[in-house]
């Protein structure tokens, strides 16, 4: 072999390790991985209290990837602030139920602030802002305009309330109190359910919902009621709350389901894991799964939660 084809060949098998070294290293490197922080349910069977669990009993999951848990803390004591939020909706026909909804606020704990609101006409009026003074927030709930007119859409109102609420430290839940029916874009896929479902998730908020059948001739339209109780399930199921239903009328008494959801807020915690960091430079949702292998416990959570993007 001639002088200069040996060291043309030198010089092109330097070349290529230049080249493929970065190459490599670029796809060696472990993907940046950032904290994401939501709030979970953990119950018994039949909101029942859970046995303790600890941070090496829970399992997270993005697809199928196993990520790390850094934190697992419950939202008690320090950590027990919570702004509930009560919506209901201007159409829905309560009365006897009043007292029930004036108890529960009552007997919410010190580290709670309740904020009563009403929706119609795809807005919400603020009739007490969010309050530690419980007596004063439970005096303020008053009977429902009942009147079809009156709600275009819990959903925009919902959204509304959305855009109102600050964001904090405090966990922050919504009781959503109506039939759930779109009375704005109708029914089924409604395109409003989906859209107040992603805001809530990114903003963190967890939806519980009460069915209480709506006044007007769409109230007693059997597809339509299953529709808006289908609405509200969904809305429930992605962000991790719960929904209660007594068929397709008003319980009589919202009492026995107001316990069940203050065992819900008494056993909730803080979940942080670690997530690779979203390449969209807003972010964006990415869905997760939290579960664990005790017997007899039931972990709720949201389907996605807010994965901030690229620096």
């Amino acid at each position: 072999m001639s002088k200069f084809i040996k060291l043309l060949t030198g010089s092109l098998l330097l070349a290529s390790l230049i080249v493929a070294r970065p190459v490599h290293a670029q796809q060696q490197a472990p993907a940046s991985k950032v904290p994401v922080t939501t709030v979970v349910t953990v119950l018994g069977p039949n909101y029942t209290a859970p046995p303790a669990l600890g941070k090496s009993d829970v399992i997270v999951h993005t697809g199928k990837q196993r990520e790390d848990v850094t934190a697992w803390t419950s939202a008690q004591g320090d950590a027990s602030a919570l702004e509930l939020a009560i919506l209901i909706d201007e159409v829905s026909t309560i009365g006897t139920q009043l007292d029930d909804i004036r108890k529960f606020i009552q007997s919410q704990p010190k580290g709670t602030s309740v904020g009563l609101f009403y929706a119609g006409n795809g807005t919400i009026q603020t009739v007490s802002p969010f309050s530690a003074d419980h007596d004063a927030v439970a005096k303020k709930v008053r009977l429902t305009f009942g009147d079809a007119s009156a709600s275009t859409s819990i959903y925009l109102s919902f959204m509304d309330l959305i855009s109102r609420w600050k964001p904090g430290t405090a966990r922050r839940e919504v009781l959503i109190i109506g039939d759930g029916i779109d009375r704005f874009r109708g029914d089924p896929f409604s395109p409003d359910v989906p859209l107040a479902i992603e805001r809530a998730q990114k903003a963190g908020i967890m939806i519980h919902t009460l069915y209480a059948k709506g006044a007007g001739r769409v109230g007693r339209n059997l597809f339509r009621l299953n529709y808006g109780q289908s609405n509200l399930a969904q809305m429930t199921d992605a962000t991790g709350g719960e929904s209660f239903f007594q068929g397709l009328d008003t319980p009589i008494s919202f009492t026995p389901y107001l316990t069940q959801l203050d065992m819900v807020l008494h056993n909730q915690y803080f979940l942080t894991f670690t997530t690779a960091r979203s390449m969209k430079k807003k972010g964006e949702l990415r869905g997760f799964r939290v579960n664990t292998e005790q017997h007899n416990v039931e972990i709720s959570a949201a389907r996605e939660v807010f994965v901030p993007g690229a620096k």
